[in-house]
């Protein structure tokens, strides 16, 4: 299945905005308001601030549409999906081939995938935490089965708080998946982290635990907490998850914030995709702090 964000055109809708939801047949309705079209949408918790804020913009262009969103992370979104009970499933990962053949066999329709952005799962510690870099190796170690990393002073920092504790995520989450493939090759986590619900609650931990490490999604730093510098091997040069790194493919954990509909999206579903690729769409990608599809989008 190809990248379709990059390869599907986008439709011109914006003046068929006005024409309200797409359940209207045109018809003169005798005064009545035209009937309000939901648009279904659940999935990644790292997505779900963005999936409101395109709803609440949304709602301002098509007031007769309506966009539904809630979180639960990636593999809930898609198993919606495959249930058919949700128009939109959304995804910081992709969907796997079991999880297509299964939302085919219970609807007849294969997932298309839209990619929407881009994000980075950035590496938090607490704002006073003086560690500044990190490896692959290091995370692996710290957060890995078979890890021997447990406190800050075997990474050369004298932290106020030397044991680490660490936030992770639940294994329905695309951040867990993706980060249990990239940084620890598809091995086990180590027991004993602490399982946030949301990317959200990560980052509130992290920054409320001077001796703690987390990783979650870039748009949700706080004042609370700083972004560590990643390198993918020892001796290879550390990035931090910036807009410029993460566009120009430096940051290693750089990843694309994916929708998906069953088959080809119609009526308002489709509407509404046309419009979070458009620029203003975009633009929304950008305030939310993630990275447009496009160079240019969302400046």
């Amino acid at each position: 299945m190809g990248r379709l964000a990059a390869r599907l055109p986008l439709v011109g809708l914006l003046a068929a905005f006005g024409c309200g939801g797409g359940s209207s047949s045109g018809k003169p309705n005798a005064g009545k308001p035209a009937p309000r079209t939901v648009v279904r949408n659940t999935g990644s918790d790292t997505m779900v601030n963005l999936a409101q804020m395109w709803a609440e913009e949304y709602r301002r262009i098509s007031p007769n549409a309506s966009v539904e969103v809630s979180g639960g992370g990636s593999g809930v979104g898609i198993r919606d999906l495959a249930q058919g009970i949700v128009d939109i499933a959304n995804a910081s990962r992709e969907i796997t081939a079991s999880e297509k053949a299964q939302a085919l066999k219970n609807t007849g329709k294969t997932p298309q995938e839209w990619i929407v952005g881009y994000d980075a799962i950035a590496i938090y510690v607490h704002r006073d935490n003086p560690v500044q870099e990190i490896t692959f190796e290091q995370l692996a170690g710290i957060f890995g089965k078979g890890g021997t990393i447990e406190r800050w002073s075997q990474l050369g920092a004298a932290a106020e708080k030397d044991r680490i504790i660490r936030a992770s995520r639940m294994n329905n989450s695309g951040t867990y998946v993706y980060f249990r493939e990239h940084v620890l090759a598809k091995q086990d986590f180590k027991l004993g982290a602490l399982g946030m619900s949301g990317s959200k609650e990560v980052v509130e931990l992290v920054g409320h635990t001077p001796g703690a490490i987390g990783y979650s999604g870039m748009g949700y730093k706080t004042a609370a907490v700083k972004f560590v510098s990643v390198a993918a091997k020892a001796g290879a040069p550390a990035y931090a998850p910036t807009f410029e790194n993460v566009r120009d493919k430096k940051y290693p954990l750089a990843r694309s914030l994916n929708m998906y509909t069953l088959g080809e999206p119609q009526g308002e579903t489709r509407k509404y995709l046309d419009w979070i690729l458009s620029p203003a769409g975009q633009a929304v990608v950008r305030q939310a702090g993630y990275i447009p599809v496009a160079a240019g989008q969302g400046q």
